[in-house]
């Protein structure tokens, strides 16, 4: 295979993924092609279309069902760096699979969905684990990291022609003024010698004596960012950490741009002093508001972002990682973002200290011996979480329950919790999937019933969103007035002690008999220390809370929603009501165990 990066080729940006499928069903794959049809994605605002390599309109439904029992698949996403000049992507996709077919001797099932909602056109491909003899598809890295780009350039070269010289001029020319790293500042950190750039020697080559003088112009550049100094005639030291900095630069500007655009979309004017980034490092960072918008900070790893109207009175860009349920966090839901510290729990703490005085071991028979006023559901606790971070080799269960407690467990712990951070950068906590409006007069515990009751409520800034919330609660006080929920007493609102329970009551009652119409069944109360067992069905979202469905024979239950259910939808649970929780039991050859 012939290597790119001679003049005149084009450029195409590919990004690879390969997703494990096993443990986790069709779930996140159904989800990610969901998502790469979503709305306004065509070049006139349309949903997206799956295609394949022979229909324009492919089955998503039956491409899943194909790769039900597969280990896992590709995920690719194509960016022509010249894509705008292209009518359609889809001859030039068909042609690349097909080149990539005969590169690995094989069929290959897959769909693609175009996309032209950025400023680069770019194409999403999905590709199923297995070759045409059902046997799992290996491709070899070197071919993911370089082979199929390879193969893009040569396609989208022969369809546009060679890169003309003076294209190429130009598309140096526009890096010297960017705030991003570019190809120039490759080349200059690639060239300088113990951190000086030195420019004093001009090459004869006309081209290159174009591209030594946008050197110039671009240390200029950092120079006036304060990213380079002058060490003499044509001479420049480099700042520390300059890759670093400009990148950061970059991912910052790209953010700023997404923030305005989600926010003229969102017809939300602030002014420009009232946008913040929001830093999950900063573990005293927090911000609560209004969801305004909800996208992919990373298309490929499904990492999203949110975009929140405070109470503080600013709008906030927050990257928050995976999303146990992207449906809980539309326009109009309240979250709560905080930072958050990769370092070791207090859980981990105690393990480390009960396996210290029982010789390396843990178990929950050891932690009631050494805490005899331990709850059950606090040492369960602990238990779930060890059981959290074995995948990782933090901690090794033994055949008889208890655990092989390492030495360094906190470091690992640490380590554990630096790696749960990429993923999700940032606690998120939901407060209330109902807009302000809906609250003010549901019949449920809500989000502003919480702050009318709170000893230390959120804080509000008399502006935008802070501004809102002030108005909302107003209402929401008059509304419980009116309920007979609360009175005026010597010019003060005294509200019913049972307030947030007898609202909860109404709200899963109503619930209840709507649900019940619809299922069939009667609804069943459940009492602490009762035991439920049944088939999770889904999540219920209610002014109160988010609530799982778990439909018995005779009979369903609505008992309080946990990310870890999602995996198990469908499929049988059981647990013990312990009072406002429910402590779950999965058997292991149903999946998921939570106890």
């Amino acid at each position: 295979m012939r290597r790119s990066g001679g003049v005149g080729r084009r450029r195409v940006v590919v990004k690879s993924r390969i997703v494990r499928l096993r443990g986790q069903g069709l779930g996140a794959a159904r989800a990610h092609l969901k998502y790469i049809q979503r709305d306004g994605v065509t070049r006139n605002g349309a949903p997206g279309r799956l295609y394949d390599a022979q229909q324009d309109d492919a089955d998503g439904r039956a491409f899943l069902a194909r790769g039900e029992g597969d280990r896992h698949q590709f995920r690719f996403i194509v960016s022509p760096e010249d894509g705008t000049e292209l009518d359609d992507l889809k001859p030039f996709v068909r042609g690349l699979m097909a080149e990539m077919e005969r590169d690995l001797d094989t069929r290959l099932d897959w769909v693609a969905v175009d996309h032209f909602n950025t400023d680069n056109p770019h194409s999403h491909i999905v590709v199923r684990g297995t070759d045409e003899l059902g046997r799992d598809l290996v491709i070899a890295r070197d071919y993911i990291a370089h082979g199929l780009r390879e193969r893009a350039s040569e396609l989208l070269t022969l369809e546009l022609g060679p890169v003309t010289e003076r294209q190429i001029e130009q598309g140096y020319a526009r890096e010297v003024g960017q705030e991003r790293l570019t190809r120039l500042d490759r080349e200059i950190l690639r060239e300088a010698e113990a951190g000086v750039a030195d420019l004093r020697r001009e090459p004869a080559a006309r081209v290159a004596r174009f591209k030594h003088a946008l050197k110039i112009g671009r240390l200029q550049t950092l120079e006036r960012m304060g990213l380079a100094e002058p060490a003499g005639a044509k001479r420049w030291r480099l700042a520390a950490g300059l890759e670093t900095t400009l990148r950061d630069m970059g991912e910052r500007g790209d953010i700023i741009r997404t923030l305005h655009r989600e926010l003229r979309a969102a017809s939300v004017e602030r002014a420009g002093a009232a946008h913040a980034i929001f830093d999950p490092t900063q573990a005293n960072a927090r911000v609560v508001g209004k969801v305004i918008a909800r996208g992919r900070a990373d298309e490929l790893n499904d990492r999203h972002y949110l975009v929140v109207d405070g109470t503080d009175g600013r709008t906030h860009y927050a990257e928050v990682g995976e999303l146990a349920d992207p449906g809980d966090y539309e326009p109009g839901a309240i979250v709560a973002v905080a930072g958050k510290r990769a370092e070791p729990r207090r859980a981990d703490r105690t393990i480390a200290d009960i396996a210290e005085r029982s010789g390396g071991r843990y178990s929950a028979a050891l932690h009631r011996a050494v805490d005899p006023r331990a709850s059950r559901e606090y040492v369960r606790a602990h238990v779930r979480r060890l059981e959290a971070m074995r995948p990782g080799g933090v901690a090794e269960r033994l055949p008889d329950g208890s655990w092989a407690i390492p030495n360094d467990i906190l470091d690992r712990a640490r380590a554990y919790e630096e790696r749960a951070r990429l993923r999700q950068p940032a606690r998120l906590v939901l407060l209330s999937s109902f807009s302000l409006e809906r609250m003010v007069e549901a019949d449920g515990a809500t989000w502003l019933d919480r702050q009318l009751l709170a000893d230390r409520p959120e804080p509000l800034r008399p502006a935008g969103f802070g501004n809102e919330v002030e108005n909302a609660i107003a209402r929401r006080r008059r509304w419980l007035l009116r309920q007979g929920l609360a009175m005026e007493r010597d010019g003060r609102t005294v509200y019913d002690r049972n307030l947030l329970n007898e609202l909860r009551r109404r709200d899963v009652s109503a619930a209840a008999d709507r649900l019940s119409k619809e299922v069939g069944k009667p609804f069943t109360e459940l009492l602490d220390g009762d035991r439920l067992e049944g088939v999770y069905r889904g999540p219920l979202r209610l002014a109160s809370g988010k609530f799982a469905v778990i439909e018995k024979s005779r009979a369903f239950a609505l008992v309080p929603w946990r990310p870890e259910l999602e995996r198990v939808r469908g499929r049988a649970v059981s647990g013990i009501v312990r009072g406002t929780t429910i402590s779950w039991s999965f058997a292991r050859k149903r999946g998921l165990g939570i106890v």
